[in-house]
């Protein structure tokens, strides 16, 4: 870490001193590209360290080791080429910089605990930072996500939210099934006005890298500034409660609570995190169960449904420059069910390449044409394979989704309940279906499957040719 903070203000010091207004020739920007790539490395090193169940899937321990080497070699080299430790001049100004820096931060810190002090001696609060807060502030990673720049059909849900928030303490979980903007739903929480008056602190933690209770922690412990520890959940705890009004939202808390293993510890963190009155809980979560030990705010949020017809074409329309007849457009979003996420991802794709060829290749790659994206924000196929593999979904369940995917209108509750169709536990296989929103009710109380969905399904999980054969009798009897 030294070298790199010795590069990185020797490359700030070059910028500063270069002749001609700040601008550097270009062999020397060749060799900060190559620190650049460097840094890269070394983030790819550091991140799959942290994550050892990644790691093994994705590295082989020779490659590792092959990277490292490879950070080590690009950092010597960028010492050299920069003759940080051969240019006394340049290791002067180093120094007056490094020094420059630490004061105006200790200056930052008084202010903030000046003004910490001013707001206390006038409303009687409780000062949120204390001096180790204050000391530890540089080391925080609470950076926010932006708010989200194309955003329709969720104002009645927005609304729903802000007014339970308006209740105090709010516990609140969006649910639905992957790709039904979760997450949008809650960034247009985070930076709705109200949220920005009402909150003195808001943090937004992705729960997608853990596994445990601990390792939750240990993910909100970074962002908020907390020194690394064994176990952090106690720590969490008590800066939240000598925190004045703060708002914590836990992003895809699913991936950690889904396992059996795992729940009972995320579902007392959760207790405990609630305990504190003054702490407002917003989750975002595949399928639609709510975690236990959690008394959360009546009337509940309903799992997110697919956008309206209306919502889906403005969505369509603000992502597109062209202007495309409507009937073109009402085809191509029928083949999103207008799933929000399938919507923006074929929207993108016909800005792109245009509407006609889209509508062409669909006809022949299906969810493929929307899977080139590398996680399941970006991949539609990805987002569907990560919600089935859910340690709820069953060989059986899975059966019986693959039979979904052939019946565009669904199996009604008489055609489950005396169908005959060769799938052991039929009605619990349902119920896990619509827990994990891979499948979901109709009006006529009929379970179906969204398109994407399907078209996911009859490509990689299609049904067996003796369910088939079972499905086919029964239609053919009625």
């Amino acid at each position: 870490m030294e070298n790199i903070h010795q590069v990185l203000y020797a490359i700030i010091n070059l910028y500063l001193k270069s002749e001609t207004a700040g601008s550097l020739d270009p062999a020397m920007l060749y060799h900060i590209g190559k620190f650049m790539g460097t840094l890269r490395k070394i983030y790819t090193f550091v991140e799959a360290q942290q994550d050892r169940n990644k790691i093994k899937y994705l590295f082989r321990n020779n490659e590792m080791q092959n990277l490292l080497k490879d950070c080590h070699v690009g950092l010597d080299q960028a010492v050299e080429v920069f003759a940080i430790n051969t240019r006394p001049a340049m290791a002067n100004d180093i120094g007056e910089m490094k020094k420059t820096a630490k004061t105006m931060h200790e200056e930052l810190l008084e202010l903030i605990q000046t003004l910490s002090d001013t707001s206390t001696s006038s409303d009687g609060s409780s000062v949120y930072l204390g001096t180790n807060d204050l000391k530890n502030s540089s080391s925080s990673f609470s950076m926010l996500p932006s708010k989200p720049k194309i955003f329709y059909g969720r104002e009645s849900e927005l609304d729903h939210i802000m007014k339970m928030i308006a209740q105090q303490p709010a516990r609140i979980a969006i649910l639905g099934g992957g790709g039904m903007g979760k997450t949008s739903l809650a960034r247009a929480v985070l930076h709705h006005p109200e949220t920005s008056t009402k909150f003195e602190s808001r943090f937004f933690v992705s729960a997608e890298s853990a596994t445990t209770s601990i390792e939750l922690a240990a993910l909100i412990g970074l962002h908020i500034g907390l020194d690394p520890g064994k176990d952090l959940t106690r720590a969490v705890v008590q800066y939240f409660s000598r925190a004045p009004s703060l708002l914590l939202i836990l992003d895809n808390l699913e991936t950690v609570w889904d396992p059996i293993q795992s729940r009972g510890g995320i579902e007392e963190f959760l207790s405990l995190l609630t305990d504190v009155e003054h702490l407002t809980l917003i989750i975002t979560m595949r399928g639609a169960e709510r975690p236990a030990k959690v008394h959360w705010t009546h009337p509940f949020l309903l799992p997110l449904e697919p956008l309206s017809d209306e919502a889906a074409q403005q969505t369509f329309m603000d992502i597109t420059d062209n202007v495309y007849a409507a009937e073109d457009v009402n085809q191509i979003l029928g083949f999103t069910d207008n799933m929000p996420l399938a919507v923006d991802l074929i929207a993108h794709l016909s800005d792109y390449e245009g509407l006609s060829n889209v509508l062409t290749r669909w006809k022949t790659e299906k969810t493929a044409l929307l899977s080139v994206g590398y996680d399941q924000k970006s991949n539609l196929d990805s987002s569907i394979t990560l919600s089935l593999s859910s340690p709820r979904i069953t060989h059986n369940s899975k059966e019986l989704l693959s039979l979904l995917s052939i019946l565009p209108d669904g199996l009604s509750v008489a055609q489950l309940d005396h169908g005959n169709l060769p799938i052991s536990n039929i009605l619990s296989c349902k119920a896990v279906l619509l827990a994990t929103s891979l499948a979901y009710q109709d009006s006529n109380k009929c379970l179906r499957s969204l398109v994407p969905i399907r078209e996911h399904i009859q490509r990689f999980l299609p049904p067996s040719k003796a369910l088939i054969k079972s499905v086919c009798r029964h239609f053919y009897a009625l």
